[in-house]
C-alpha cells in the first residue's frame, strides 16, 4: 500500500475545521504526520476556493467528499463545480436520509432518486457517486432482505458505487471481507477504522488497535481494486491527530506485505 493511496477523513476533525484558519492548521498537522490526501466532510462554511488553496499549500489531494442530501437534490450545479475545482472525482453521501430508512418502499424510492442523480453526475460532469453505509442498512425489511441488499441489487453499477465503512459493517454483524467482495468493481473508496471492546462495549479504535481482521480486509481491498483507503474515527479516546497517526503507521508498516 502506497502512502499516496491513504487519506484522512475530515469528519474525524470536525471540531478542528470550522474556520479557514482551523482547516489550515489541521491540514498542516495531517501533512506532517504523513497523509497526502483528505476527504472533505464536516468542515465549516469555508469558501471552496479557499479549501482548495489550503489543500494545495499543504500538498494534499482531495480524494472524496461527503455532501448533504439536500445539496444533491437542490444544489447540484454548484456542488459539481466545487468538485471540479477540487479535482475530486468521488462525491459521497454519508448516510441514507431518515425518511427512507424504515421500509422497503423507502429504500426503493431512494434508489430511484439517487440513480437519476448519479447518472447525471457521471454522464454530465464525470463524477462518481459513492454511498457510505452505517449499521441500520442491515436491518431486515419486508421479505427478509436488508436495506443494503436493496441498495446493492437495485442500483445501476455503472452509476452508483459504495464506500463501505468497515466498522459499521462489523457492528451490524456483517462480514467486512465478504462485503468488500460483494461490491467488487463498485468500491473505489473505503473507510477504515477498528473496533475494540472496553468494559464489554464496542468502541471506535485506531486501525490495528482493535479486533477486526485487517490483514484479511486489506487483502480483499487490494483484490477488488480499491483506489483510496480513508482513515476515519468517529470518536477518538486520545488526541485525534495521534489516533490517525497510529492508523497510518499500522497501514504502512504492520500491514505491509499482506
Amino acid at each position: 500500500m502506497k502512502p499516496s493511496m491513504i487519506g484522512a477523513q475530515m469528519y474525524t476533525f470536525r471540531e478542528y475545521t470550522q474556520t479557514a484558519e482551523e482547516l489550515r492548521t489541521t491540514f498542516q498537522k495531517l501533512r506532517s504526520i504523513g497523509y497526502t490526501a483528505v476527504q472533505v466532510s464536516g468542515i465549516g462554511p469555508i469558501d471552496p476556493l479557499v479549501v482548495k488553496q489550503i489543500a494545495d499549500e499543504n500538498g494534499l489531494e482531495i480524494c472524496a467528499t461527503h455532501v448533504p442530501w439536500t445539496r444533491l437534490v437542490d444544489d447540484l450545479d454548484a456542488l459539481t463545480k466545487e468538485h471540479q475545482l477540487w479535482d475530486c472525482k468521488y462525491i459521497g453521501l454519508g448516510g441514507l436520509p431518515d425518511m427512507y430508512r424504515t421500509s422497503l418502499e423507502g429504500y426503493r424510492t431512494f434508489v430511484s432518486e439517487i440513480s437519476a442523480i448519479a447518472k447525471l453526475l457521471k454522464e454530465n460532469y464525470g463524477l462518481q457517486f459513492i454511498y457510505h453505509n452505517h449499521d441500520f442498512e442491515f436491518e431486515r425489511l419486508e421479505g427478509g432482505r436488508t436495506g443494503m441488499d436493496i441498495l446493492l441489487a437495485e442500483t445501476d453499477p455503472d452509476y452508483v458505487s459504495f464506500e463501505l465503512d468497515l466498522y459499521w459493517l462489523q457492528a451490524a454483524g456483517a462480514d467486512p471481507v465478504e462485503w468488500i467482495h460483494k461490491v467488487n468493481g463498485r468500491m473505489q473508496v473505503v473507510h477504515l477504522k477498528d473496533m475494540a471492546i472496553i468494559d464489554r462495549k464496542p468502541v471506535f479504535a485506531e486501525v490495528g488497535e482493535g479486533n477486526m481482521n485487517y490483514p484479511g480486509i486489506i487483502k480483499a481491498c487490494r483484490e477488488t481494486g480499491v483506489e483510496w483507503y480513508v482513515v476515519e474515527q468517529d470518536v477518538c479516546r486520545r488526541d485525534p491527530f495521534e489516533s490517525v497517526a497510529i492508523s497510518l503507521d499500522y497501514l504502512l508498516h504492520t500491514i505491509e506485505g499482506v
